[in-house]
């Protein structure tokens, strides 16, 4: 949080040098897979284990979660308040305590919320630089014994950790001040940071060496050293496979939000609020959670689905869930009731009115959840290694057991492919927070 919070102010409220540039460049750090960053650094630095690795490399990857929120924020605040403050003799720190932090504060607390429920669900990062975590001890013990109680033990701790986590969050973000639009303001005067403005670049450098350099350089040099040696049918596979799954999920994740997401936002009501929110709990949980869960589904109630690619769909539907949802909502909203109102006019059905007129208006928004569905799912570790059918390896998977036995050259590949896949939603939410 102190990380995206300071980065935020100063490319929004200061004359940082280059500041448009690192505007762009420090949201890219999204595009890196926890795990992708964590082989990097293992590879490269073979001496860099235990907490103090982890935790650079997760906050590295994760500090962008709060800095677009508050970077957003800032930017649709209005400044006349900080103006005044400013012409009343507070000094620019002040006038940033007082005044802009309790208007980003609600972006921040939420940025701050999918931080920590993205760590508390890592598996990838903490497994390959051998930080033992709650994830990488339910793993573990999965595949360990044939006794499963402990790692399910396990499980409920760390959904109820992420429960306590969202709840404190809520608190914190309930007692905050709501920003304040710019649309009948002006833009808050930038800050004079002089000799500092050198240091303050230099040091977000810095992140974005951690954070995007040293992983970019690393898989280059890798990727070159494994070329002679590369799998090409392995690879392949794998990318297929991984498509394969990533196509299903998003269909059947999208056409199950889109019940959801037309009722939001069409009848809105307790009920559908409720529906709504609880759509939401899965994608508060750790992946390892959900897949534990679902394994005990599939023994219990589900057998012959057990081992399927059908049962792994479910939990990514389950995870995932709230992205599709969102998406239909957004893109219903975006059409005027008042077209269907025409068309039930014309002696359409309310059914009929929707799917003939809001349908078609909404499709390139459901196609967009849809998309950031299928991305998601392709960079997923955790429950595709306990749900993916026996023979199946996505590109998530092959990067993790090459890489888990110190393969890195081999591995190199497997992770440039995902993280091409994953920079594609990350250069769609630079375009549309640049509109």
């Amino acid at each position: 949080m102190a990380l995206g919070t300071v980065a935020a102010y100063l490319v929004a409220r200061t004359d940082l040098p280059g500041r448009r540039t690192l505007a762009v460049l420090l949201p890219l750090p999204l595009a890196v897979p926890s795990y992708v960053a964590g082989f990097t650094w293992a590879a490269e630095a073979p001496w860099l284990a235990g907490f103090p690795a982890a935790f650079a490399v997760l906050t590295a990857v994760s500090y962008p979660y709060v800095l677009l929120p508050v970077l957003a924020a800032l930017t649709a605040a209005d400044g006349t308040t900080e103006e005044v403050a400013r012409s009343l003799g507070c000094s620019p720190l002040r006038v940033a305590l007082t005044v802009t932090w309790p208007r980003a504060r609600p972006a921040a607390t939420a940025g701050g919320l999918l931080v920590a429920l993205y760590v508390l669900s890592d598996f990838g990062a903490v497994s390959l630089l051998r930080f033992d975590t709650l994830t990488l001890g339910i793993f573990t013990s999965y595949r360990g014994t044939f006794d499963r109680t402990p790692a399910y033990v396990l499980g409920l701790l760390l959904v109820l950790l992420a429960v306590a986590v969202a709840r404190g969050e809520a608190h914190a973000r309930g007692r905050a001040e709501a920003p304040v639009s710019s649309a009948a303001g002006r833009p808050a005067p930038r800050v004079a940071l002089g000799r500092g403005g050198v240091a303050a670049t230099a040091g977000l450098v810095v992140v974005l060496l951690v954070a995007l350099g040293v992983p970019v350089a690393s898989l280059l040099r890798w990727s070159a050293l494994g070329a002679a040696s590369l799998d090409v049918a392995d690879l392949v596979s794998a990318a297929l496979a991984t498509a394969g799954v990533s196509l299903a999920a998003a269909v059947v994740t999208t056409l199950l939000a889109i019940g959801v997401g037309v009722l939001g936002a069409r009848w809105p009501g307790r009920a559908t609020r409720g529906l709504e929110e609880t759509s939401y709990l899965g994608h508060a949980l750790p992946g390892l959670s959900v897949g534990l869960a679902v394994v005990a589904l599939g023994v219990t109630w589900l057998r012959p689905l057990y081992q399927t690619t059908t049962l792994l769909v479910l939990a990514y539907a389950v995870l995932f869930l709230p992205l599709a949802v969102g998406a239909v909502r957004s893109a219903v909203q975006a059409t005027p009731p008042r077209f269907e109102e025409v068309a039930r006019t014309l002696g359409r059905g309310p059914l009929a009115a929707l799917a003939r007129v809001t349908a078609p208006r909404a499709a390139p928004g459901i196609a967009a959840g849809a998309t950031l569905v299928f991305l998601t799912v392709a960079k997923e570790l955790p429950a595709t290694l306990l749900l993916r059918p026996t023979g199946t390896e996505t590109l998530a998977v092959r990067l993790w057991s090459l890489s888990s036995v110190s393969r890195y050259a081999a591995a190199a590949p497997y992770a440039a492919v995902l993280v091409l896949v994953a920079a594609l939603p990350v250069v769609v939410l630079l375009r549309g927070t640049r509109r």
